[in-house]
């Protein structure tokens, strides 16, 4: 699976993967921004990564010009009917790091999740102390929970109508890296997406015309494309 739009590629990881996002999460740099701070061994990451690989959880590498720079997702991902999930975000490629692409990725998946997925609310925890990650989730749209003002790990929500008022001008300034093709972008499925039963999934969410835009499909050699 593969989501694309501003210029940048959230590719959804698979086992391949996991190795190089052990090494990124061991490292200090990013490691003293997570709540869990424990070493991660090969055998513990397998085991997380099989108990994420579903349909309640995408994990992407954030991919631009080629450039692996981080990691993106939507995990537990309530599909009953609340439509809530949690994110979270880190870049490993010190290149990146004062860079717009983050916003990009960011940008891409809120709105992934908001009118292809059929979320409603998104959660995303960040340390109290770290006032870099609570600006940017702020000029998302995010918003402190309520109680939550004295939590070391504080929670923030986001809404569909928090997120397009509060980034009205900074999505009209990320529309210049968007490809004539898909202007809006699109989410590519694969073979192995259906051998996980996931594309089949999505489908049945775009088949039931509840998303608050029309989604349309193509495809291509490399798999179907869904774009709107």
């Amino acid at each position: 699976m593969k989501i694309h739009k501003y210029g940048v590629t959230l590719k959804r990881i698979t086992e391949e993967d996991i190795e190089l996002l052990r090494q990124w999460r061991n490292s200090e740099q990013i490691n003293r921004h997570m709540e869990y701070r424990e070493y991660i061994t090969p055998e513990m990451q397998k085991q997380w990564f099989d108990s994420i690989n579903n349909y309640n959880n995408f994990y992407y590498l954030i991919i631009y010009k080629g450039d692996k720079v981080g990691v993106i997702n939507e995990k537990n991902i309530d599909r009953s009917g609340k439509g809530t999930s949690e994110s979270g975000l880190f870049i490993a490629n010190k290149e990146y790091y004062k860079t717009f692409v983050p916003l990009l990725a960011s940008l891409t998946l809120i709105e992934v999740n908001f009118y292809l997925l059929g979320g409603k609310e998104s959660y995303i925890r960040t340390l109290r102390d770290n006032e870099e990650a609570i600006a940017y989730n702020k000029s998302l749209g995010y918003k402190l929970c309520e109680g939550q003002e004295n939590v070391e790990n504080q929670l923030y929500v986001l809404t569909r109508e928090n997120y397009e008022q509060k980034t009205r001008k900074i999505r009209k300034a990320a529309s210049r890296f968007t490809d004539s093709d898909y202007p809006n972008g699109y989410v590519l499925f694969e073979p192995h997406d259906y051998d996980l039963g996931i594309a089949q999934k999505f489908e049945k969410v775009v088949e039931k015309g509840e998303l608050p835009v029309e989604v349309k499909i193509k495809e291509t050699p490399e798999g179907k494309v869904f774009y709107y």
